[in-house]
């Protein structure tokens, strides 16, 4: 019996949905430098069903780089329920970019294509656009949150740079030692401990 034209279709987007997939596991080892060969091989399909799908590399690049910046809690952030504070927005970010880490190859994808010639320009651009308006919003979190008292004192951008180590330390920590990577993932609770005030104990009244 012949296929349906809506089981057809769906047979079509799991295939393009697996390509992508072997594409952003080649690009987030090779970086933009990697070809349509690489992803064909990493996919395991012939080198025109790639084509078929994708026209171009950069296509792909494009549509991955997309999916990433989905993905990026800067969306999420957005979204927040206004009614939180300053301490508790900056808690859910943090929980969201230390979460989402867990499945590293989007960020050492992002991270390739901020630092490769091989991107192409403009979106080497949109990822640095991205990346800048996203350490805003964290710095402006961590200001206003030590307003009310809620994040520790001392000089936001140290804090801010200290946030993007750790950050960028996963990353690189993921690439260089999965197996134990995924063992030892940390709680995103211990991240928010460093920015907490440490409390002041009570005086006991004499």
């Amino acid at each position: 019996m012949p296929r349906s034209e809506e089981a057809k279709q769906r047979l079509r987007d799991e295939q393009r949905t697996h390509i992508l997939e072997a594409a952003r596991r080649v690009f987030a080892r090779k970086g933009p430098a990697a070809t349509m060969d690489d992803i064909a091989t990493e996919a395991s399909v012939s080198h025109g069903l790639a084509y078929r799908y994708f026209t171009s590399k950069d296509i792909i690049l494009h549509t991955i780089a997309e999916q990433a910046f989905q993905a990026n809690p800067l969306t999420m952030v957005q979204e927040l329920d206004k009614t939180k504070t300053p301490g508790e927005r900056l808690r859910v970010l943090l929980t969201g970019l230390i979460e989402s880490r867990r499945h590293p190859e989007y960020h050492q994808l992002l991270d390739r294509m901020r630092n490769s010639e091989a991107t192409p320009e403009e979106l080497r651009e949109l990822v640095h656009k991205r990346a800048h308006a996203l350490r805003g919003v964290i710095r402006q979190s961590i200001v206003e949150g030590q307003a009310s008292g809620e994040i520790v004192a001392g000089d936001p951008d140290q804090l801010l740079r200290a946030i993007y180590a750790c950050l960028d330390g996963l990353t690189h920590w993921a690439e260089y030692y999965p197996e134990e990577y995924i063992e030892h993932f940390p709680a995103a609770e211990i991240f928010w401990r460093m920015l907490k005030p440490e409390s002041v104990p009570e005086q006991s009244s004499r």
